[in-house]
């Protein structure tokens, strides 16, 4: 039985902005591998997550421009793919071109179903 999970593409240094130029090379290798999962009918959705809208609330409820500034670590998007199990969909995220980078991970998770088979 399919399930869904979320790849969860994240950057180890949110405050490294790349080039123009690199975005472009890591977009088409981006879109390369999603081609790839929905050849295979695995592509359920996806989205990148650009950074120059983000705001970060704290648990004091201050609100800050994020992500960067403290955190070591931000995520870049996600995609939501089918798979039969999470190790299935491990397999998927080591095409992830973000991976690339140094400390960079690509994080699987399961998506929760409201069918109690958890």
């Amino acid at each position: 039985m399919m399930n869904e999970y979320a790849l969860i593409m994240r950057h180890q240094d949110g405050t490294k902005v790349a080039s123009p130029e690199q975005i472009q090379v890591w977009m088409k290798q981006t879109m390369d591998w999603i081609g790839g999962i929905a050849a295979q009918n695995k592509f359920v959705s996806g989205t990148g997550l650009p950074f120059d809208e983000a705001r970060v609330v704290s648990h004091n409820k201050v609100v800050t421009n994020g992500p960067f500034g403290d955190i070591k670590e931000t995520i870049g998007g996600f995609i939501i793919v089918r798979a039969e199990s999470a190790d299935e969909a491990a397999e998927l995220a080591k095409g992830c071109p973000v991976l690339q980078g140094e400390g960079n991970t690509v994080e699987v998770r399961k998506i929760a179903k409201n069918d109690n088979t958890h």
